[in-house]
This record gives C-alpha cells, sequence and structure tokens, in this order.
C-alpha cells in the first residue's frame, strides 16, 4: 500500500505526537536510571563520610538537589507520557477502523460475502486492537530504551569505558538477544493465536445470532461444546506465550544477574586500583541495576511488535483484496431518468468455475414497468441482480441504462439510481427515524410518516410513541412482517427510478406477504421495478414473469394476467 491510503499512513498522521511520546518515555527512563545512578553515589558518598568522622568533606546540596529535580522529572514526564500516548493510542484505534472501513466497504458484497462476518469483526476489533498500540507498546519502548542505554553507556564512559564497554555488552544481550531468542519461531504461534481467536468470536456470535434456529433442532449443548473447544485452544496459546515471555524473563534474570557481578567486580576493581572513587564506583553499579530494570519490558515489547505484524497482515488480507469491478478512468454520464434498463447477450461464470450460471439473457425493463424473476436455488437469480448492482461485470455482453453499458459510468452515479432491498434486509438497533433515514438522511418528518403510511406501518409506529421509538436489536421489538415493511419504506425513501427486491417476502406467511406485495406494487408509482422470487406473486403485481433455467430466461406461461394494479 501507498500514499494515504495505506496502514503506514495511518501512524504517520499521529507521528508528532508518537514523537512526543516516545520522548517523554525517554526522558522518564533517563531520569529513573539518573536517579538510581545518583542515589547510589549519594548514599556512597555520605556512609563514607560518616565513618571517616568530622574531617571527611561531602557535598550534600548538588547530589541532594539533583535527586529533587530528577524525581520531579520522573513524576511529570510520566504523567505526561501515560496522557499522550493514551491519547495517540484511542486516535489510532479510531483511525484504524476508519481506515478499514474506507477500504472494506467497496468490496462488500461481492468479495466480502465469501468472509464469515464473526471473522470479520474479529479483525475489526481483536486484530485492530493488536495494532493500535504497535508504536506506543513495542517501538516506542524499544527505542526508548536504546536511547537510554546509549545514554548510560555515555555516562559510564566518562567514568570509566572498561564499564562502558561492559554496559553495551550487557544492553544488546538483554534488549536485543535474549528477547528475539524468546520470540524466535513465535510467528507461527501468534498465527495460529489469531486464528483460533477468530474462530472463537465466530462461534459465539454466530451461536448468539442463531441462537433460536439451535434451540429448536436441539444443538445448544453442541455448539456449546465447539465454543468450548475453542476458547481451550485460544487457552493453549495463551499459555503457551505467557511461557515463551516467562522462559524470556528468567534468561533476562539470568544474564542481569551475571552482568551485575560482573559490573561490581569491575567497579571494585577500578576502586581499589585507585582509578575511580567510591561513590562513582557505586553510580557504576547502580546504573547498571536502573538499566537492567527497565529492559524487563523488553520481552514483552518484543512479543507485542511481533503480535501486531501478524495481525497487521491479517488486516491487509482483507482490504488489499481486488475489487470485483473498477471505475472507468473517465466515467460517462448516466441518461436521466426514464430510461430503459436492458440485459444484452449476458454472460457469467463466478471465478474459477466453469458452468455459466447465466447463458446469453437477454431483457428490457421499460420505465414503469415491473418484471419477476423465478426459479430454483442456484440457478442465478441473485447473481443476475449483483450484474443489475454492478457488483459484478459479465464476461459476455452488457447491461445498459438507456445507450449507456455500465461498465462506462462510476459506481456511486449508478448506485444513487437503484433501491435495492436485499433478501434478510437488516433492521438496525436505533430508532424508527434512524433506519428510515438510511434510505435519505435529509428526509423530513412529514415525509417519513408519508412513507410509513404508503406500507401500512403508520397506525403500528404512533402505537410504539413515533418515529423517535426504539425497534431494538434487529428489530427485536417488530414482527417479522413489520421488520420487512420497515425495510421497503427504506428503500422507497430512496425515491430512485429502479427497484430491485431480492426474495422479498423470505420468511412470511402467504397472506402477510401477498399484502407486503400489493402495497408495495402501489407505492411504487412511476418507478420499474426487478423482483426476485421463488413465491407466489397475487395478481396485478408484476406485469411480466420470467423463469431462469439453465442460465437462460424464459417467459412463463400464463404471464399475461389481469391487471388489477397497473402501471403509473
Amino acid at each position: 500500500m501507498s500514499g494515504d491510503d495505506s496502514l503506514r499512513a495511518v501512524f504517520a498522521r499521529h507521528r508528532w505526537r508518537l514523537l512526543l511520546a516516545v520522548v517523554l518515555l525517554l526522558v522518564t527512563m533517563l531520569a529513573g536510571i539518573g536517579l538510581l545512578g545518583l542515589s547510589g553515589g549519594f548514599l556512597t558518598a555520605a556512609a563514607l563520610a560518616g565513618a571517616l568522622g568530622a574531617g571527611a568533606t561531602f557535598n550534600f546540596f548538588s547530589p541532594s538537589a539533583g535527586i529533587r529535580a530528577l524525581t520531579l522529572v520522573r513524576i511529570a514526564s510520566r504523567y505526561f507520557e501515560k496522557l499522550v500516548g493514551h491519547d495517540a493510542t484511542l486516535r489510532i484505534a479510531r483511525d484504524l477502523r476508519v481506515w478499514f472501513f474506507r477500504r472494506a466497504l467497496p468490496l462488500a458484497p461481492a468479495r466480502l460475502g465469501g468472509t464469515r462476518t464473526g471473522e470479520l469483526l474479529a479483525r475489526l476489533m481483536s486484530d485492530i486492537g493488536e495494532v493500535d498500540g504497535l508504536l506506543v507498546r513495542a517501538v516506542g519502548p524499544l527505542l526508548a530504551l536504546a536511547g537510554s542505554a546509549l545514554a548510560t553507556i555515555a555516562v559510564a564512559a566518562c567514568i570509566h569505558w572498561p564499564a562502558a564497554a561492559l554496559l553495551l555488552l550487557l544492553s544488546l544481550l538483554v534488549g536485543i538477544g535474549v528477547p528475539v531468542l524468546a520470540v524466535r519461531h513465535g510467528d507461527a504461534g501468534e498465527a495460529a493465536r489469531a486464528l483460533h481467536r477468530t474462530r472463537l468470536r465466530t462461534l459465539a456470535y454466530e451461536g448468539l445470532e442463531g441462537a433460536a434456529d439451535l434451540a429448536a433442532l436441539g444443538a445448544l449443548d453442541d455448539w456449546r461444546a465447539r465454543v468450548e473447544g475453542a476458547a481451550r485452544q485460544l487457552a493453549g496459546d495463551d499459555h503457551r506465550r505467557r511461557g515463551r515471555l516467562i522462559a524470556g524473563n528468567v534468561l533476562h534474570s539470568a544474564c542481569a544477574g551475571l552482568g551485575l557481578l560482573a559490573m561490581l567486580w569491575l567497579a571494585l576493581s577500578a576502586f581499589q586500583d585507585d582509578r575511580i572513587e567510591a561513590p562513582l564506583a557505586a553510580t557504576l553499579v547502580f546504573l547498571t541495576v536502573a538499566l537492567l530494570e527497565v529492559a524487563a519490558g523488553c520481552g514483552l515489547a518484543w512479543q507485542v511488535l511481533q503480535s501486531a505484524r501478524i495481525s497487521a497482515a491479517r488486516l491487509r488480507a482483507i482490504v488489499e483484496q481486488p475489487p470485483s469491478v473498477v471505475d472507468p478512468a473517465s466515467p460517462h454520464s448516466l441518461p436521466e431518468p426514464p430510461a430503459m434498463l436492458s440485459f444484452e447477450q449476458v454472460v457469467f461464470a463466478w471465478p474459477g468455475e466453469t458452468r455459466r450460471l447465466l447463458d446469453g439473457i437477454d431483457l428490457q425493463l421499460r420505465p414503469g414497468e415491473r418484471i419477476a424473476i423465478r426459479g430454483d436455488s442456484g440457478c442465478g437469480k441473485t447473481t443476475l441482480s449483483a450484474l443489475l448492482l454492478r457488483l459484478w461485470d459479465p464476461q459476455q455482453g452488457s447491461v445498459r441504462w438507456g445507450d449507456v453499458d455500465l461498465r462506462e459510468v462510476a459506481q456511486d452515479d449508478w448506485h444513487r439510481r437503484v433501491a435495492w432491498l436485499p433478501q434478510g434486509a437488516p433492521v438496525f438497533a436505533g430508532s424508527i427515524a434512524d433506519n428510515l433515514r438510511l434510505g435519505d438522511p435529509q428526509a423530513d418528518e412529514a415525509r417519513l410518516w408519508a412513507v410509513l403510511e404508503q406500507v401500512r406501518l403508520g397506525e403500528w409506529a404512533r402505537h410504539q410513541g413515533g418515529l423517535s421509538a426504539w425497534v431494538g436489536e434487529n428489530g427485536a421489538t417488530m414482527s417479522a412482517g413489520q421488520a420487512r415493511r420497515l425495510a421497503m419504506a427504506r428503500a422507497l425513501l430512496r425515491d430512485a427510478p429502479l427497484m430491485v427486491l431480492d426474495e422479498p417476502t423470505e420468511g412470511l406467511d402467504v397472506d402477510t406477504a401477498d399484502a407486503l406485495l400489493v402495497d408495495l406494487a402501489q407505492a411504487l408509482g412511476p418507478r420499474s421495478l426487478l423482483m426476485i422470487t421463488h413465491g407466489h406473486l397475487p395478481e396485478g403485481v408484476v406485469h411480466r414473469q420470467y423463469r431462469l433455467q439453465s442460465g437462460r430466461l424464459m417467459p412463463e406461461t400464463g404471464e399475461v394476467r389481469s391487471q388489477v394494479i397497473g402501471p403509473s
């Protein structure tokens, strides 16, 4: 990825906050290391002055002032580092979600249709959660640790250069060598952990969504067992992950202990040979202790870095899929309605398959005309609507609006001409008005009430408390027929010249379905209608009916009916 649409660009937009957070963390680390080193030297000098008696000289004021200053600096920098770091992380988390939606939504439903909803949720929540703190929890601490190590080594070099060489070796060992050794071969473990986390979230989501069906089929116990199995797998991954971190910490402690002993021996030897004074020898030892303490978080930072890389790759795997259709470089303008929709010798087979679902389709839908296409499941009815919506392009032939091939126009321009009511159109958790305004965000209350009356939901809405009434998650407060009517009202609000319905009466009883279709035909006005259905249609709802079979459209016998509801 490149440009402003890349994952890297999301972090680049907050580079100054991130840089400030790293600087503040570096200041906090340096203040802590300096505080411990200065305190160690000060206490040693004080102890020696006390042991030598009244004749000994001892600078009390400068070290004590330095200790107080470093203490205040550490408190302030720690506070602001947390403040800035959390602010940057929350902003990045927000922008990562926007980035993911911006890249993923153009892939829906054509490309994303093959990805389970629970898996998409896992990418959106868990994987972004791993990535959003990448710089603050991993890269930032590692950079600050590197800066702290260099500063500590520089101070040690001013005191006794062999001590600086030892600190350099120790820094490389506990800052890079031990953590990398602890996380090596961990990519496979992190990938398996992400996969099992996704599987658990998917099972839990789908179990909640289908709880009623699982209960009706007596499959709840089996589903719980699958969820528990996925949870055990994830717990095992987390256990192994913690084991790798603990092993790294043990190795870090061993190296730290040996390094501290080496520094103690080196400092005492230098003091014994009169190369450095006792307070400076103590300072070297305490600087080593402080640096090793700061480096104790290296293992976790490297592990976070590894996990974030895996999660970032999983996010890219979704959003970097090639789109099913691409807008032309110079899109043509669409004819203004009324215009005729036509399929001309359309051929289509799904990618990777040889069977043609559509094999030479010819169809004309004139302005104000209503037609229905029927057929067995899997015959290609929904594929036909997908080509109409330009979610896919035909391999041969063309779909035209007026005299313009839809491949020559921008998708957004075409979608503004279409109102689509898909099979199982969702009712969102919100108010009646919230759901309706998805069809037209600018619609006023008078128009909302008018469209509710068109679909015979006006009385129900008033009984519920008006347009601000809450409909619940997935329309929990509504019957199936009411939910379908609300979705239809939302489609009608688009005021598009063409409406496409995909199984609009699926799951409804016959009386409810017939009433819904009759009301729809009356509400359409001058709009054209293409309906995908396999159910019975009341007299007069459509003007023509076709059956899709073996990739071809055939007029249904007895298609000419008395027009109870004629075209407007």
